[in-house]
């Protein structure tokens, strides 16, 4: 195969496109930035991403597709009042959202039309952040190299959230107003508001930290559904399992607590070794079991109560 020869490209991600292949000679333009799709190999080359995604990156992508819901139903739960009837209603709807969303985001990318996405290894850290590697050989000018080394894992999730706010505002709107007949006109519409705050948010968090993400989220997941399952348990006044089995809320809260950290766990051992990793699966139950074994030493009931006196 005869290929061009060329001065040999600087910087991590810069590489040379591919102009014209006919038969064995393949001829490349000069060193810069590589098309969408696209990636340097270890002779700089751009080449295209026809992997597909590892069980660890759809891991990833599955964690960032859950805020938007789970912030959705945290709201929602928030704002609808312990009376409203409202409430299932709305978290049924922000599901379908978010689903309906995900599937929408995949059938658009590439390859589209299908419920599948090629995409490009992710090999480090820096894959994400390739804006802080433009090279300078002289010191003076800049050779601009920029590209989502990680495609399609870093913008596709800013479509997901695209996708998910229009459908949201195309959908929720007119559900509340028809069935959140117990709340105040005010009250209506505050998990709709409160969404309009979280998604910027989300959307820089994912802008700036995705990378930072990619890495630490099954370390997030663990250690937020720990935290937020001793908080409702706690604050639920739960002691003993009658307390837990008394309403079918505490048992939905329960489980779906222990379904994140099976999320988790899986993420954090990668099931690289299948065999291995499963029995880990067993350690799901072990706070809330803890919880309930060691709340008589602390009382949370008595903690609440003296909070709520001031004392």
């Amino acid at each position: 195969m005869a290929v061009d020869i060329q001065p040999a490209c600087l910087g991590l991600y810069c590489g040379k496109t591919l102009l014209f292949k006919n038969g064995s000679t393949e001829i490349y333009g000069e060193c810069g930035v590589c098309p969408r799709g696209q990636r340097t190999n270890a002779q700089k080359y751009c080449q295209p991403c026809t992997e597909s995604p590892e069980l660890y990156d759809w891991l990833y992508l599955g964690f960032m597709a859950m805020l938007p819901l789970v912030l959705h139903w945290f709201f929602i739960e928030w704002y609808s009042g312990k009376k409203s009837s409202s409430a299932l209603f709305q978290h049924v709807t922000a599901l379908f959202e978010c689903s309906m969303a995900a599937i929408i985001t995949l059938l658009v990318s590439d390859p589209v039309g299908v419920l599948y996405i090629r995409s490009c290894r992710v090999l480090m850290l820096s894959d994400w952040y390739t804006m802080l590697y433009n090279p300078s050989p002289d010191y003076v000018t800049t050779v601009h190299c920029t590209h989502e080394a990680v495609y399609p894992l870093y913008t596709i999730v800013f479509i997901y959230y695209a996708f998910c706010l229009v459908l949201m505002m195309l959908l929720r709107p007119l559900l509340v107003k028809k069935i959140a007949c117990g709340l105040g006109k005010s009250d209506r519409f505050k998990s709709i508001y409160a969404a309009l705050y979280f998604f910027p948010i989300l959307t820089v968090l994912q802008a700036v930290g995705g990378g930072l993400l990619y890495y630490a989220f099954p370390y997030i997941i663990l250690v937020l559904s720990l935290f937020t399952l001793a908080v409702y348990m706690s604050a639920s006044e739960i002691e003993n399992c009658y307390d837990l089995l008394v309403r079918k809320k505490r048992l939905i809260v329960l489980f779906s607590h222990w379904l994140l950290h099976a999320y988790g766990i899986i993420s954090i051992s990668r099931v690289d070794k299948l065999e291995q990793d499963l029995p880990l699966l067993a350690l799901v139950p072990t706070p809330a079991l803890f919880y309930l074994f060691t709340s008589k030493f602390t009382e949370p009931s008595r903690i609440l109560s003296e909070g709520a006196n001031g004392h």
